[in-house]
């Protein structure tokens, strides 16, 4: 477990940004042991989805919720196989996109995104680097620069603000971030 926040700043001050209503439907994708949703969920968010590959992920954080896991829409799934069935008014995603490292992948992953942001939604995204690992948990990752996840994104997306950042993984080593805010074009 590389990224641990009890309480994930840089997401929630980028989600303080965008205003949303309580009611906005909100995805977290790769979010199974984030304490994102614990948060959003104190804020008094009310439409919160959480996506994760591992059940054993969310099902930690289900009994971390405990009774207020019922608020939660949970999905376990591979992000590329992820169907959406309703459109988000926020996607967020700080654990899984690096590990997309075929461009199959990351188009797949992109058109998931798209077909489920509600127009004018937005896209928060947070990556290694380019000067982060080429590793994570034994596995190959992409790294971007603020101006390649730009490029990913600009046909779609909108940039809205972007940050660089060094995170202190729990066993202290240092793991430079790349954070972008999109916003779905007409």
């Amino acid at each position: 477990m590389g990224w641990y926040q009890p309480k994930p700043e840089t997401s929630l001050s980028l989600i303080s940004r965008l205003r949303l209503s309580s009611d906005a439907a909100i995805i977290d994708v790769g979010g199974g042991d984030s304490f994102l949703t614990d948060h959003l969920l104190n804020l008094g968010f009310g439409d919160l989805s959480v996506l994760d590959i591992s059940g054993a992920a969310l099902g930690r954080a289900k009994a971390r919720l405990g009774i207020r896991s019922g608020e939660v829409h949970w999905l376990e799934s591979d992000i590329l196989e992820f169907e959406p069935v309703r459109s988000y008014a926020l996607w967020h995603d700080r654990a899984t996109f690096h590990f997309l490292t075929e461009p199959s992948q990351i188009d797949n992953y992109v058109n998931n995104a798209i077909r489920a942001i509600q127009p004018e939604g937005y896209l928060i995204l947070g990556t290694f680097s380019e000067k982060g690992p080429s590793t994570c948990s034994g596995l190959p990752v992409q790294r971007y620069s603020i101006s390649e996840l730009q490029e990913v994104w600009s046909p779609n997306f909108e940039w809205v603000y972007g940050l660089n950042l060094d995170h202190i993984t729990p066993s202290g080593s240092v793991q430079a971030y790349s954070f972008g805010l999109f916003q779905g074009r007409d």
